[in-house]
């Protein structure tokens, strides 16, 4: 029992209205001295009117405790009945032997009771709790018992407490003569977070709890107060419930996750409605829910940040030169397909289209490179220009076309280049056949030209 572990003498949040624990907020000392005015000035009907867990019921007892000394007091709460059992239950609370008899003479006997209290110079107050239960005929009882009066006072004063329902029924037209008797109306407005932590305060110091440690922290009271919404019967929940986890827990005080744990525990939508498995531990103090939203937030920005650079190294890949794509592609591998005693080259294969219409191409120009091996066409070279045989062709890439620099490779007909060696001793080989051809060239221009002998015309009439 948190009783001992708090070391308490008496159970601080309890279930019933004990007058003892009375926190009397701006509200309730007004509405308890409203009605005490009420009834010492002998205005006959009073009202209490609060929303449930407001503590009506506590502070209707503290009237009646206040009033103890010189009057003679009744407490209604079923209001769940019919006028003639309305009526059996008041004279039964004011301990007057109805003998069974009916509606007239029950009034009776109330008519003499009332006068002789009023000879003795007490009194009589009954208080009628649950209101808004009554019906409209037990209303209408409820207004002929304001008849018992003589010419100079009323002998029996009636408070009427009950929820917002019962100003409902009042304001009907029907019960238009009983709102005229009501004189004063009191009402109780919920709790400020000061008034929440004052109220929790005075019920533990009741309690006998030490004054010098407080048991709940700052934020434990916040969230109580934020939760309970101001009604003391949702504090009293929220403090009994926290003690007890916090007992169990072997905490020395209730702090901010305790309370939450409780909040979680009594919330009835989600038992009502329950979740998917795995998000009750979304549900965190709101204390701690801007450090919750900045970590996600910085989640967020790592994971665009990543997106960009990757985007940006893709863009820079994109944009080196052709030469260093290749390089980079280097692993892909080429083939060369041809059909047996066939010199033409396999139908996949792109036939080398000539040097002008491969330079005014912009579409392949502008075609990004692809990460799979460039498909191979295939240029036969005559053997004058270049010096190579008759039977070797040159294998072209598509890419490198347009510039007919690199990319060429020699293929020997029925054979592949399958090393980049046999490439680079190839080109060696083509380099050194144009050379040779560009010497003889030169050499030729370079030999001297014979002088042709202008011939003269002969004259005419001369004979050679």
């Amino acid at each position: 029992m948190f009783l001992e572990h708090f070391k308490l003498s008496v159970q601080p949040f309890g279930v019933t209205p004990d007058a003892r624990f009375l926190y009397l907020s701006q509200t309730h000392r007004e509405a308890l001295a409203s009605l005490l005015y009420g009834i010492h000035s002998e205005r006959g009907f009073v009202a209490l009117i609060a929303a449930p867990g407001m503590g009506k019921t506590t502070l209707a007892r503290r009237l009646l405790g206040l009033l103890a000394t010189n009057a003679k007091t009744a407490f209604l709460f079923r209001t769940l009945c019919g006028p003639e059992e309305f009526l059996r239950a008041l004279l039964a609370d004011l301990e007057i032997d109805d003998e069974g008899g009916d509606v007239a003479r029950m009034h009776e006997k109330l008519n003499a009771y009332l006068f002789e209290q009023s000879k003795n110079g007490r009194q009589v107050v009954l208080v009628i709790d649950e209101a808004q239960n009554l019906d409209e005929r037990v209303l209408e009882m409820v207004r002929m018992l304001s008849n018992f009066e003589t010419p100079a006072k009323k002998l029996m004063h009636i408070v009427l407490s009950g929820q917002p329902q019962l100003a409902e029924k009042l304001a009907s037209e029907r019960l238009i003569q009983l709102r005229q008797r009501i004189s004063i109306l009191a009402h109780l407005a919920p709790f400020t977070a000061a008034e929440t932590r004052a109220y929790i305060e005075h019920r533990l110091r009741i309690a006998g709890a030490a004054s010098e440690k407080p048991l709940f922290s700052d934020q434990a009271y916040a969230m109580i107060a934020e939760q309970s919404a101001g009604i003391p019967r949702n504090i009293n929940n929220l403090c009994f419930n926290s003690m007890s986890l916090a007992c169990a827990l072997q905490r020395p005080t209730v702090d901010a996750f305790i309370v939450q744990e409780v909040i979680n525990d009594l919330d009835m939508k989600a038992i009502a409605s329950p979740k998917a498995p795995g998000v009750r531990h979304e549900s965190r103090p709101s204390v701690f829910a801007g450090a919750v939203e900045r970590y996600s937030l910085w989640r967020y920005s790592l994971a665009l940040a990543t997106v960009i650079l990757i985007y940006l190294v893709l863009v820079s890949v994109q944009a080196l030169p052709s030469n260093d794509r290749i390089s980079l592609l280097k692993a892909a591998s080429v083939s060369l397909q041809k059909r047996s005693g066939d010199p033409e080259v396999s139908p996949i294969a792109n036939v080398s289209r000539p040097p002008d219409a491969q330079a005014h191409n912009p579409a392949e120009e502008k075609a990004p490179s692809q990460p799979t091996a460039d498909p191979i066409s295939v240029a036969q070279v005559p053997r004058e220009r270049t010096g190579w045989s008759e039977r070797s062709t040159l294998a072209v890439s598509p890419s490198r076309a347009s510039s007919g620099s690199d990319g060429i490779a020699e293929v020997h007909s029925g054979g592949r280049v399958s090393s980049p060696q046999e490439l680079k001793r190839l080109k060696h080989s083509r380099i050194v056949g144009l050379s040779a051809e560009k010497q003889r060239i030169e050499k030729a221009q370079a030999a001297p030209k014979k002088e042709r002998v202008p011939m003269e015309p002969t004259p005419q009439g001369e004979k050679p």
